[in-house]
């Protein structure tokens, strides 16, 4: 039996109505003697409890043995076998006690009992029984058992027979011809299993029989007995095994299989047993039909792993399934979309990205009417949108297919579907010059549906770059008057402020009075018209200053709510950053439109009407209409456009020529630089991943002749998963002096219990393995460690009760469960009492030993990640608990203090190479980090060196979804630079 399934006590919760009061040995007596089978469960279940937590009761075995045994209470009789399995059996001298052959006896007459259920739970308690002598007597009545009619008592036995055979061979040393001939004349399918698992893990050379004599019936086997012949398979396949082109027949066979356990277990097992083209494509047929067909999600994103498992491992030999792996994108959950498509954006090649974007554009027109929930369908749409535009980008032939399509989406009302459109187009147009111009011109025409800022100032910076000759240039100044409308702006808002319309909407109480006021002309002011109105009793109302007042306030808002162009809505609503990116771009139309026009009044026209549009924009920032006023950063910029502008008129001057350089190359080149950058980290990424070291230099040769059957290669995959699961692997990495270094001492040297604990983090549990040691000459009993946490931790089980001889130890586990990336803190006290009848003074006291606190680091948890720019800005705007740490530090390099705030924080930095190259006076940097819970933690410095040169002045802000990341990452960054001062 493997140490997987090595078998564990089972553990009956105290009945919480007993409110912890504990009865003394005698009254358990008289309630197992005199009280009634409810009473006597009671009792038993108090006694087990007692046992379990390290309390046996040997003198209550006898009365058991007499008043409990005979019963014939089937639930007294399961609770005995609890008992019975957890009791000790053995005296002080190892053998087992006289009063076991009672409990041997009655066994035995329950497995001859008549009711085939008590017979195969009392199969089932044997199973873990381990002593010998226990054993012994019942073997012959087991054996019958094998016989007996019912398949119940049948499939027990023989995992009975399994379990004494794994303990003690010599009691049924012929267990494995038992079985053999069990098989042969066996019709259960269950019972079958059950004895073909036995032969597998005690004869497998018999198991390899029956297998083969099975021939051609393995595919309609029970499901049951499939998963064991995989398991036989797998096992017996370590080495050179000759029947390996069967077992390759046969697991094939089994991809068909319609169960998705079997389907997938023989996925898994074919890829060990061939590395072939064919079986490998099989294998992710499956996998994929099986992700396809299964209901949970989360089975298809377990599959969807192993899935990108093998692709990893078989580069471009699965990639022609990327069309089936795309039917999975039927399913509405989005974790299981995404993962879908990333994987299929990798397994796309020239052959076939033609069908995967048409099959993405139909799904991306299918999320315009679709009847899904609003904001999964949106959030879908982006996920396509993203993904056309990684194969647009890898393969310039479907870009130009495209890239049009995309651009309908550019007026969606979707914010973030938008932006990653635009963002699109703009990679488009700078990788691939042909497009330019078809581009340039289909952007031009949707200006007027344009609704987002962001979507706009994209769209603006694009024109400004790449309207390259004078018609393209003549176009989108047109379509920006279409969009920015009457100019100047303030004046064209005054003047519908004074109209007669806005007057006759605002300020008329009725239809009636509206009409006449209409039909009058309304020519002046409504302030200025004091006329008195008659109301419908035909009393006057006198019009006051207040109500003056709230007619001009009603005329603004009627103002403020008409119908405009979208980029004049947008000024109007306080965006006045796209102003100024539209300032930026008219500036560079301008001056490129002077370099290519020879025409002067075409040149000085052009530039007189992007200067009024400019200074439009300051004027209606500086008024009323504008929802906010102006900030003086967007002023400032707009006018330097205007400056600009206004020294072009002389072309020689040198500030002319340098801001003619930095507006018509500089912006772009820096660009171009940002996108090679990009494409440098995707490629060192894909290098990273591809980049396998199958053997170093100076490993040791195998040689297959002197081997033994189990080989690195040839090891099993489960069994590797199960080591990483459990933490083996990185255990057996840790060295000694790294263990020391997660020594935490407990308690001082001079207290009577000296402790301290070896704190393991492995994934979502910490494990304490906690050394205590007695310092007195005194025998300590019933010493435990009550642990308590303080954050997001759970304690999974409480330590055992010990007894601690004079200057012994004992090492006490603890396993905690960790549920977010917050720190924690564990706490609590070592509990004891001196031994009764030593005549000490502290015989039969319970004494305390407060603990110190075991604080688990964030660090444990967290791991750099990266994502882009939008991304982050998307987070940061969302994220709402901010942490702000002052920089107080002693490093007086801005890079270096960088690098040690990165790691100290396991945060990797999101700023380019570029943008922190040169030196200067400020630094400012984006970081990003991810926790194993999947909570994401952003980050932004901004530092600058004093003119002293050696004082470091600035901050760090933190954001996170959690008040707790924030804060602990907070804490550790104010450690790391006290660490530094000292």
């Amino acid at each position: 039996m493997a140490s997987s399934e090595a078998i564990a006590y089972t553990v009956v919760a105290p009945d919480p109505s007993s409110d912890g009061i504990e009865l003394s040995t005698q009254d358990l007596r008289n309630n197992l003697q005199r009280g009634s089978d409810e009473v006597k469960l009671e009792t038993l279940r108090r006694i087990i409890v007692s046992t379990l937590n390290g309390s046996p009761q040997p003198n209550l075995l006898m009365p058991i043995i007499q008043y409990v045994l005979p019963s014939r209470n089937k639930q007294l009789k399961k609770m005995l076998h609890f008992y019975w399995e957890v009791c000790p059996k053995l005296d002080e001298k190892g053998n087992l006690k006289q009063e076991m052959i009672l409990v041997c006896n009655a066994i035995r007459n329950d497995l001859q009992h008549p009711n085939e259920y008590i017979r195969g739970s009392t199969l089932r308690f044997l199973q873990k029984v381990k002593e010998p002598e226990l054993l012994e007597p019942l073997i012959p009545t087991i054996r019958q058992c094998l016989e007996h009619r019912h398949s119940y008592v049948r499939k027990n036995a023989v995992f009975c027979v399994y379990s004494i055979y794994q303990q003690n061979e010599n009691l049924i040393v012929d267990a494995p011809e038992l079985m053999e001939t069990f098989l042969a004349a066996e019709a259960d399918t269950t019972c079958k299993r059950n004895a073909f698992v036995l032969l597998c893990h005690t004869a497998p050379e018999r198991a390899v029989q029956y297998f083969l004599g099975l021939g051609d019936q393995v595919a309609s086997q029970d499901e049951l007995m499939q998963l064991a012949i995989i398991e036989l398979i797998r096992k017996d396949c370590r080495g050179e095994s000759p029947n390996r082109a069967r077992y390759i027949r046969a697991v094939s066979e089994l991809l068909a299989a319609p169960s998705h356990s079997v389907k997938y277990e023989a996925a898994t097992t074919l890829t060990t047993l061939t590395q072939n083209a064919v079986a490998v494509k099989a294998t992710a047929s499956a996998l994929i039909e099986l992700i396809v067909r299964e209901s949970d999600n989360n089975v298809k994103l377990i599959v969807l792993d192993r899935l990108d498992g093998l692709r990893t491992k078989h580069d471009h030999a699965i990639d022609p399934l990327v069309m089936d792996l795309l039917r999975v994108l039927s399913s509405p959950d989005m974790d299981v979309r995404r993962k879908a498509l990333r994987i299929a954006l990798e397994m796309v090649s020239s052959r076939n990205i033609e069908e995967v974007v048409l099959l993405l554009k139909k799904e991306l027109m299918k999320t315009v009417d679709s009847s899904q929930s609003q904001d999964k369908n949106l959030e879908y749409r982006q996920l396509l949108i993203q993904s056309i535009h990684t194969c647009a980008i890898k393969f310039s032939e479907v870009a130009s297919n495209v890239v049009h399509v995309l651009m309908e989406f550019l007026g969606d009302s979707n914010n973030p579907s938008a932006v990653d459109v635009i963002a699109f187009v703009r990679e488009v147009v700078e990788k691939f010059p042909n497009l330019r111009s078809s581009i340039v011109d289909k952007l031009l025409r949707t200006f007027t549906e344009i609704k987002s800022g962001k979507v706009f100032r994209g769209a603006l910076w694009i024109v400004g770059e790449y309207c390259a000759d004078i018609e393209d240039i003549k176009e989108a100044m047109q379509q920006i008057r279409k969009v920015i409308g009457e100019v100047p702006i303030l004046a064209a808002e005054e003047r519908l402020l004074d109209s007669p319309s806005a007057e006759g909407d605002s300020a008329a109480d009725g239809a009636d009075e509206a009409s006449s006021s209409s039909a009058l002309g309304g020519a002046k002011p409504a302030a200025s018209s004091a006329a008195n109105r008659v109301r419908a009793d035909g009393t006057y109302a006198t019009e006051t200053a207040f109500s003056s007042e709230a007619n001009q306030a009603a005329r603004l808002d009627a103002v403020k709510n008409a119908s405009k162009p979208p980029l004049r809505s947008l000024l109007l609503l306080g965006d006045f950053y796209t102003g100024t990116v539209l300032a930026s771009t008219l500036t560079k139309l301008v001056l490129r439109f002077a370099e290519l026009s020879s025409d002067a009044a075409a040149k000085n026209s052009l530039r007189a009407e992007s200067m009024l549009i400019m200074t439009s924009i300051v004027r209606v920032g500086q008024s009323k209409f504008s929802a906010s006023p102006i900030d003086e950063d967007s002023t400032e910029r707009i006018m330097a456009c205007v400056e600009t502008l206004a020294s072009s008129i002389q072309e020689a001057e040198p500030e002319s020529k340098e801001a003619k350089q930095v507006f018509l190359h500089d912006t772009k080149a820096a660009y171009t630089k940002m996108v090679e950058h990009e494409q440098e980290k995707a490629a060192e990424k894909l290098a990273k991943e591809t980049k396998v070291v199958k053997v170093q230099p100076d490993d040791l040769l195998s040689f297959r002749q002197f081997s033994k059957k189990a080989a690195d290669d040839a090891a099993e995959e489960y069994e590797r998963e199960l080591t990483q699961a459990t933490g083996a692997a990185e255990a057996a990495k840790d060295d000694f002096i790294s263990k020391l270094a997660r020594v935490v001492q407990l308690t001082g040297f001079s207290d009577p219990v000296y402790a301290e604990a070896y704190v393991n983090v492995h994934q979502f549990d910490i494990l304490l393995d906690v050394l205590v040691v007695n310092q007195t000459a005194e025998t300590l009993q019933n010493l435990s460690i009550e642990f308590a946490t303080l954050g997001d931790l759970k304690l999974v089980e409480r330590p055992s009760n010990y007894t601690l001889a004079p200057y012994s130890y004992q090492s006490i586990k603890a396993t905690i469960k960790v549920s977010s990336t917050e720190t924690g803190v564990i706490f609590g006290n070592i509990i004891y009492e001196g031994a009764a009848g030593t005549g000490t003074q502290s015989a039969g006291d319970a004494k305390c030993v407060v603990l110190n606190d075991i604080h688990i680091d964030i660090m444990d948890y967290i791991a750099p990640a990266y994502c882009n720019e939008a991304q982050f800005r998307a987070m940061w705007t969302e994220f709402e608990w901010e942490n702000k740490v002052n920089v107080n530090t002693a490093i007086t390099d801005l890079r270096e203090y960088l690098a040690h705030i990165m790691k100290s924080t396991n945060m990797s930095c999101l700023t380019p190479e570029a943008s922190l190259a040169g030196e200067c006076g400020f630094l400012s940097a984006n970081m990003y980090a991810r926790s194993l819970f999947g909570e994401d933690a952003l980050a932004n410095l901004s530092i600058e060196l004093l003119p002293d040169g050696k004082t470091i002045q600035g901050h760090v802000r933190i954001r996170s979804k959690t008040q707790g990341i924030a804060l602990s990452l907070g804490d550790k960054i104010t450690l790391a630079q006290k660490a530094v001062q000292e």
